[in-house]
């Protein structure tokens, strides 16, 4: 029995949590310096004011995590299931900022982010799936269909915003058209044109991961002791992402008032 659990955790797909991970840590530490910044105002971190990091840095690591998300989808036995579990979740945190923002004043109102997209891209692909299943396609013509409806969604997400001023109803804000009348929300990625990485993904895990398992199984021990940190980071992603922010503003905070008190 021992002898069959190691060869289940040798086998895991770890090059997965890790980039996950990996994209997880940079996602906090992309918070904690917007933190510092712009709600304690010092004047530290200033590539948050280059253009480099949010055309170039940012949708790198949003991409891999989302990506990545796509690809695991392929693991799950009950995709719906995960997929209403974390619009709860998402539907939550709407809610609490919601409540933070217009009874606490604190700006942090967060109407679709990365935990919308994610759920309502797994219950898309869930559907995709069962026609997919139903109607007995070949799973190499639905994964063509998936590449290209991904990167579709992808150019519609550029495209789109085009409309912006041309719609003052916020009713379209989830799919990426913000209108002349929108709010300062704390955190946005719509669903355009994520769902599209996040589509592509799946492609990536219908293919390269058909077998549920590692791609590397002779990985390097060495970088299996690198890995480990952001293995666990990204095994344990979503409690990880959720909590996250509430502590580093608790810790930051206290380690700002106590630095003032001194000075």
């Amino acid at each position: 029995m021992m002898e069959e659990k190691a060869s289940v955790k040798r086998e895991r797909a770890f090059e997965l949590d890790f980039l996950r991970g990996a994209a997880l840590f940079l996602m906090i530490l992309m918070h904690f310096s917007y933190d510092i910044r712009y709600i304690f105002r010092f004047n530290a971190f200033s590539y948050l004011d280059s253009t480099w990091f949010w055309v170039f840095i940012e949708p790198m690591f949003l991409c891999i995590f989302v990506g990545i998300s796509g690809v695991c989808c392929n693991f799950s036995r009950n995709i719906v299931k995960r997929a209403v579990k974390l619009l709860g979740v998402a539907l939550f945190v709407t809610f609490a900022t919601y409540i933070a923002t217009n009874y606490m004043n604190i700006d942090c109102l967060i109407i679709f982010n990365v935990l919308h997209v994610l759920a309502c891209s797994m219950l898309l692909y869930a559907l995709i799936r069962f026609i997919e299943n139903k109607a007995k396609i070949d799973p190499k013509v639905m994964s063509v269909f998936l590449a290209l409806f991904g990167l579709w969604s992808t150019q519609v997400g550029h495209q789109i915003t085009r409309y912006d001023s041309q719609v003052t109803t916020r009713l379209l804000i989830p799919l990426g058209i913000t209108g002349t009348n929108c709010m300062f929300m704390g955190d946005y990625m719509p669903f355009f044109p994520w769902v599209g990485v996040f589509l592509i993904g799946t492609v990536v895990g219908r293919h390269c991961y058909a077998g549920k398992s590692t791609l590397f199984p002779n990985a390097p021990s060495g970088f299996r002791k690198f890995s480990k940190p952001f293995e666990f980071l990204g095994r344990h992603s979503l409690i990880i992402y959720i909590v996250h922010q509430p502590i580093v503003l608790a810790i930051t905070y206290a380690v700002v008032f106590i630095v003032r008190k001194v000075c």
